[in-house]
């Protein structure tokens, strides 16, 4: 598999993977009991963002190391995966 082709999957993936993880261990100005002026009080009290990051890229990266070997070692091409989901055998 080419390494453009590994960067724009990593890429996908990592921001898929970000709305995943960023309501984890969230809590809004409302729920700490400090809500500044002019801000909702839904907006989150502090969003961890390099945590969030990192868990992030990590996430993506081995999401992305599992689709480099399913596609690039074991040759499972588009095809399989369709057949797979729509209950034929290949």
């Amino acid at each position: 598999m080419p390494i453009g082709s590994i960067i724009a999957i990593f890429f996908v993936v990592w921001w898929i993977v970000l709305f995943a993880v960023i309501p984890f261990g969230m809590r809004t100005q409302e729920e700490e009991g400090e809500v500044i002026l002019g801000t909702s009080a839904s907006a989150p009290a502090n969003p961890h963002i390099l945590r969030t990051a990192i868990i992030t890229t990590i996430v993506a990266a081995v999401v992305t190391f599992l689709i480099w070997i399913l596609f690039g070692h074991y040759g499972v091409g588009v095809k399989e995966i369709a057949d797979w989901l729509e209950g034929r055998s290949p």
